[in-house]
């Protein structure tokens, strides 16, 4: 069962979530700082053990096919520029553009969503208030109030659309709907260009994911997540997640978070361990291997620049590997 903290998710729609000015109201610090010798040694072997674990600029290349690849952060933050002033030349050099959602697959989202409250909210049966004990709702709606939203909003919510606003901390809600994060300026170049920009995967993937997760496995979801934020490591993993993309160290983040998670309530290093790797699997590791089809097609057609979440680059099914197996050349490029 997929039961883990939606502080993790944000690796695939969220990840590394943050912005310049709302961070300057966070006061978390980086928990990959200043770790003790023996957990320091476990996350760097477990670090290790996957392919391609570091970086966020990447090189492919099978015969005259050439790809650059950007593992990106959704959010905003002032370091995009430099980022940006690195891979504009790539980005202008690129027959195709890919991300995870284009232009078009933004708006049939918002199109969805528009005529179907039920993608994000419950349509049948009763509200949360109605379906959980009492002591579960009163810490969701505590956590919805000190992030600004009204308690009653959050009643009619779909347990794992609730669960991404309980992932990110108070400080940070003002950017949940901010359009400057790196995907959107590398789509911004692109359309200044008139390059084409496809999307990797189509609109409703997500929606798709988690439709196949039981009411319990979202709910136990949120409670993982209030787990984290009643120990005060909202802002923490916040922080630690910020800094770790601009180090380029996604996949040592997801690790560390995995390794922490054994010492949720109710957990230890089996649950944790299952539970990642199913998640990885549904969340990544599946999308994953439905792209790269979708890449190398565009990749006849001429250079290609793809950019997607960071945590789709390391693993042995993330993308860069499953690149590897199918014959391309996979190089890092500074950055």
């Amino acid at each position: 069962m997929i039961r883990i903290c939606l502080s993790v998710l944000l690796s695939v729609f969220l990840m590394f979530s943050g912005g310049s000015a709302v961070l300057a109201q966070c006061e978390g610090r980086d928990l990959l700082a200043g770790l003790g010798a023996e957990k320091a040694a476990a996350l760097e072997a477990a670090t290790a053990a996957q392919p391609f674990a570091a970086g966020n600029l990447w090189q492919a290349t099978r015969g005259d096919q050439r790809l650059t690849i950007l593992g990106t952060y959704h959010l905003a933050d002032p370091r995009h520029a430099a980022t940006m002033d690195r891979v504009a030349p790539m980005i202008d050099a690129a027959a195709t553009v890919l991300v995870e959602a284009g232009p078009e697959e933004e708006r049939l989202l918002m199109k969805a969503m528009a005529e179907r409250p039920d993608l994000l909210f419950l349509s049948e049966g009763g509200s949360l208030i109605e379906r959980l004990p009492a002591e579960d709702w009163a810490m969701i709606s505590a956590a919805m109030q000190a992030r600004g939203l009204p308690s009653i909003m959050a009643a009619r919510m779909q347990p794992w659309y609730l669960s991404m606003m309980l992932a990110m901390p108070p400080c940070a809600m003002g950017e949940m709907t901010a359009r400057n994060g790196l995907d959107q300026l590398v789509m911004d170049r692109a359309k200044g260009n008139d390059t084409p920009v496809r999307a990797l995967e189509p609109y409703d993937t997500i929606f798709g994911l988690f439709a196949t997760m039981s009411f319990e496995d979202q709910m136990e979801m949120i409670r993982a997540t209030l787990a984290y934020d009643a120990q005060g490591m909202a802002e923490d993993i916040q922080e630690t997640l910020l800094q770790a993309y601009f180090r380029g160290e996604a996949r040592r983040m997801w690790e560390f978070l995995r390794i922490e998670s054994a010492t949720l309530p109710g957990y230890d290093a089996a649950r944790a361990d299952a539970e990642f790797a199913q998640f990885e699997e549904v969340l990544m590791n599946a999308r994953n291997r439905a792209w790269i089809p979708v890449i190398e097609a565009a990749a006849v057609e001429g250079p290609v620049f793809v950019a997607f979440g960071a945590l789709h680059l390391a693993g042995r099914e993330g993308v860069l590997n499953l690149l590897e197996q199918a014959g391309y050349t996979v190089e890092q490029l500074p950055l």
